[in-house]
C-alpha cells in the first residue's frame, strides 16, 4: 500500500475550490480529500499555492507531439499523441480526424478501437469532424471531400459507436438528417453541430432529433443575427446543447466569450477545447494538413491565405483566457476544462472529478493559472 497526501492553496474537486484541504492518493487512486488539519506529514508533498485540480478532458485534439492523426490515423500516432497532451495536462483527451476520405475514416477508427482495447492512457474515445458538414463553412476542412450522408456512413458510425466507450461526431444540418441525426443518438453517439450554415430552425430540427454539442462555438458557423440567430444562437438558447470554446482569445474575443457565459441557456453548459494541433508539446513551427502548410506565428495557426488551422492553445493557457480576461469564475473556468466536457461525453462517473475512488489523475496550477505539475494515477508525469 502505498499512500501520498498533496496539498496546496485549494483542492478543485470537479465543482468546489475547497481551501486548506489535502488530496490523498492510495494506490493510483483517490483516497479522500480533507481538512489539511485531519492529515499527518506523513508521504506529505506541499506544493505550495496553487490549486490541484482534476486532469483536463480535452474532446478535440487534432494533433500533438508533432503529429497529426490524419496523417497516420495508427496506434503509434493515438499513443504519441496522447502522450504530448498528458504532459500538457489533458489526461483524457479525443482524437479528431477531421474530414477525410471514407478509407481514412475507416483507419482512425480501427485505431481508436484497437487504443481503447489496449488500455492506451489518455484516450477516451473518438472525435469524427466530418466529412458531413457544409462547404461554406468549411474553414480549414477540404472542401472537395465535404459531403452528405449516406446509409453507408450511418453504418460505419453505429458500428464504430458498438466498440468505443465514447463516440463524438461533428456534422452540419444541411448535410445529414433529422432521421440520421436520431439514429446516431439512439445509439449513443455524442452528435455535436459545427461547420454549419444552418438557420436556427434547422438547428433546433437536428436538436429535436438528437443533437446535444456545437463544436467550437461562434467558429465556421451561422452567426447571431436579428432575424437569423443561426447556429451560434440555437447554442446559446438551446438547454439541450452543451458547447465547445477555443479559448485562446483568437478565435474568440474575451469580450464575446463573457457573454456567451452570461447568454448560455442550461442544463447545457460551455465548455473548454484546445483543438490542438501537431504543435502541441513540440516546438515545430509548421506542419502539413492535407497537403497544405500550416504555419506557427504569434499563438496563431494559419493557411497560407490566412485561414485559422486549429490552435496553438494549451488547456491551462485557456483557463488564463476565461478567468482573467473574460471574467469567468475559477471554480466556473475549471469546471469547463474538466467536469463538464467529462459529463458531456457520458464520463462523468470517471473523469472530471477528484472523488473517493477515482483514478488520481490531476494537476498543479500555480497562481496565474499556469501548469507546475501533472499526476496520472497518482504518479508524476514527466514533462520533459
Amino acid at each position: 500500500m502505498t499512500i501520498t497526501v498533496h496539498t496546496a492553496g485549494a483542492v478543485f474537486d470537479g465543482a468546489r475550490l475547497l481551501a486548506d484541504h489535502a488530496l490523498v492518493v492510495e494506490d493510483g487512486a483517490v483516497a479522500a480529500l480533507l481538512p489539511r488539519g485531519e492529515v499527518t506529514d506523513v508521504a506529505l508533498q506541499d506544493h505550495g499555492p496553487g490549486v490541484l485540480a482534476p486532469g483536463f478532458v480535452d474532446l478535440q485534439v487534432n494533433g500533438g507531439g508533432g503529429v497529426m492523426f490524419n496523417d497516420a490515423p495508427t496506434l503509434e500516432t493515438l499513443r504519441r499523441i496522447a502522450s504530448a497532451h498528458a504532459r500538457l495536462g489533458s489526461t483524457a483527451i479525443l482524437p479528431t480526424l477531421i474530414t477525410d476520405t471514407p478509407e481514412r475514416t475507416a483507419q482512425a477508427i480501427a485505431a481508436a478501437v484497437q487504443a481503447v482495447a489496449e488500455g492506451v492512457a489518455g484516450i477516451a474515445g473518438l472525435h469524427l469532424e466530418g466529412p458531413h458538414l457544409s462547404r461554406a463553412r468549411h474553414g480549414a476542412h477540404d472542401p472537395a471531400l465535404i459531403r452528405p450522408m449516406v446509409e453507408e456512413d450511418v453504418q460505419l458510425l453505429l458500428a464504430a459507436a458498438a466498440r468505443l466507450p465514447v463516440l463524438k461526431v461533428t456534422l452540419a444540418p444541411e448535410s445529414v438528417a433529422p432521421a440520421q441525426i436520431a439514429r446516431l443518438a439512439a445509439a449513443g453517439v455524442v452528435v455535436s453541430l459545427g461547420h454549419s450554415d444552418a438557420g436556427f430552425a434547422e438547428c433546433m430540427a437536428a436538436v429535436a432529433a438528437g443533437a446535444r454539442c456545437v463544436t467550437h462555438l461562434f467558429n465556421a458557423m451561422s452567426q447571431l443575427g436579428s432575424r437569423e440567430p443561426g447556429l451560434v444562437g440555437a447554442a446559446l438558447a438551446a438547454g439541450e446543447l452543451s458547447a465547445g470554446l477555443i479559448a485562446d482569445a483568437i478565435h474568440v474575443h474575451p469580450a464575446t466569450l463573457a457573454l456567451a457565459l452570461r447568454a448560455k441557456a442550461g442544463p447545457g453548459k460551455l465548455y473548454l477545447v484546445t483543438d490542438a494541433m501537431a504543435t502541441a508539446g513540440s516546438d515545430i513551427d509548421s506542419f502539413t494538413l492535407d497537403g497544405r502548410e500550416v504555419r506557427r506565428h504569434d499563438g496563431r495557426l494559419t493557411l497560407a491565405d490566412g485561414t485559422l488551422a486549429g490552435a496553438d492553445l494549451e488547456m491551462a493557457r485557456a483557463l488564463q483566457v476565461m478567468i482573467e480576461q473574460a471574467g469567468a469564475a475559477p471554480e466556473s473556468a475549471l469546471a469547463m476544462a474538466t467536469a463538464v466536457p467529462a459529463q458531456v461525453i457520458g464520463a462523468g462517473d470517471r473523469l472530471g472529478h477528484l472523488a473517493p475512488g477515482r483514478t488520481a489523475d490531476f494537476v498543479l496550477l500555480g497562481k496565474g493559472w499556469e501548469l507546475r505539475g501533472v499526476w496520472r494515477a497518482g504518479m508524476p508525469v514527466d514533462r520533459g
